[in-house]
């Protein structure tokens, strides 16, 4: 069981399931939502998430036609993203999640939009943009 929490410890959530592929995400919306230099998100399955704490702190965001960024209203943390095109899934941002986080990252999007300060010195496969995939990102 993977289990998580916002920063304030008001929001927490369980899940059953496996975690997906990690995408560090260099978009500009990842970049301004996170307050750094990527976005780390994993999808998982939403029938096997389930909140123990905290719902009603939840707030989302629509960042544009039918994707919505969700957050803790009371820290701020960044909890999940989803889009109405692909119910059934959440992309959770992985720095939530206690403990130790398996797979670890899987590659890096949006690369051609990266921050200007931040050089990606790992070995990871690097995308200008995101294949049409069942990736919600």
């Amino acid at each position: 069981m993977i289990t998580g929490q916002c920063l304030c410890g008001g929001v927490r959530f369980e899940y059953g399931g496996r975690l997906g592929p990690i995408a560090l995400c260099h978009c500009s919306q990842c970049r301004q939502a996170h307050g750094s230099a990527f976005g780390a998100s994993s999808p998982v399955q939403n029938v096997h998430f389930s909140f123990t704490a905290g719902s009603d702190l939840i707030r989302e965001f629509e960042s544009r036609p039918g994707k919505y960024r969700a957050f803790c209203s009371n820290c701020g943390s960044p909890l999940y993203s989803r889009v109405d095109a692909i119910p059934g899934i959440l992309r959770l941002r992985v720095g939530v999640i206690d403990g130790p986080v398996n797979p670890p990252a899987a590659y890096h999007v949006f690369v051609g939009a990266k921050s200007d300060w931040f050089e990606i010195t790992d070995d990871l496969p690097q995308y200008e943009k995101l294949e049409r995939t069942n990736d919600p990102h």
